[in-house]
């Protein structure tokens, strides 16, 4: 149900999606939203399904965690390892690459430019799923992963020190979060990055406002 209309590709696809690990900001979860993300472009946008959904399904499929000096690669990892896997499953070149692109393209980290509609939308896809109620969700999820704190408690905007997402979790919203929506690729993904974007930013202030700032 959660991979409609292409119910047999995923089938096929998702025993090679998702590596085994303990990420539950990367998870079955997260593909399916992308998916939803995917299918509400494309009724707008158009694009190919097919590609699409074997992008979706693969773009995290090599796991890298988010302070690793790798992380840059993470996507271009991805895309080497869904060619190998869709060559065996008999696409085509042509195919394997479309596929590969959108994959490489989707990661705020790599900072390659889309060069296709479905790499668009993929990218755009992904990156909803950053903003909004979801995207909170997902930054502090990690950031207590990896032990980091929730604020600088003796500067928590950061006014008179240099921002560090690396420690501050709140700081990952300057320094990314709230420059998510200026990037989208499509009129459809644009308009709802703003949608979450204004959550985010709400979210923020009264976050601030609680502790006092």
């Amino acid at each position: 149900m959660h991979f409609t209309p292409l119910h047999n590709l995923a089938e096929t696809l998702l025993p090679h999606a998702l590596e085994p690990a303990k990420d539950g900001s990367h998870d079955l979860s997260h593909l399916q939203r992308v998916w939803h993300n995917v299918r509400r472009i494309v009724d707008e946008e158009g694009g190919d399904l097919r590609v699409l959904l074997a992008a979706t399904l693969l773009h995290d499929c090599v796991s890298v965690e988010k302070n690793s000096p790798l992380r840059a690669q993470a996507s271009r990892l991805s895309a080497d390892k869904a060619r190998g896997i869709l060559a065996r499953l008999g696409w085509s070149d042509a195919e394997i690459e479309a596929v590969a692109h959108a994959i490489a393209a989707h990661s705020f980290s790599a900072a390659l430019a889309p060069a296709t509609l479905e790499a668009r939308i993929l990218q755009d896809a992904d990156r909803l799923d950053a903003l909004g109620a979801l995207g909170v969700a997902r930054t502090f999820y990690v950031s207590g992963r990896l032990g980091l704190a929730l604020y600088d408690p003796a500067d928590p905007t950061a006014r008179q020190r240099e921002l560090d997402d690396a420690r501050f979790t709140l700081d990952h919203f300057q320094t990314k979060l709230l420059h998510l929506a200026e990037g989208f690729q499509t009129s459809c993904g644009a308009r709802l990055a703003q949608i979450r974007h204004a959550r985010l930013q709400r979210f923020r202030q009264e976050l601030l406002e609680e502790i006092g700032e």
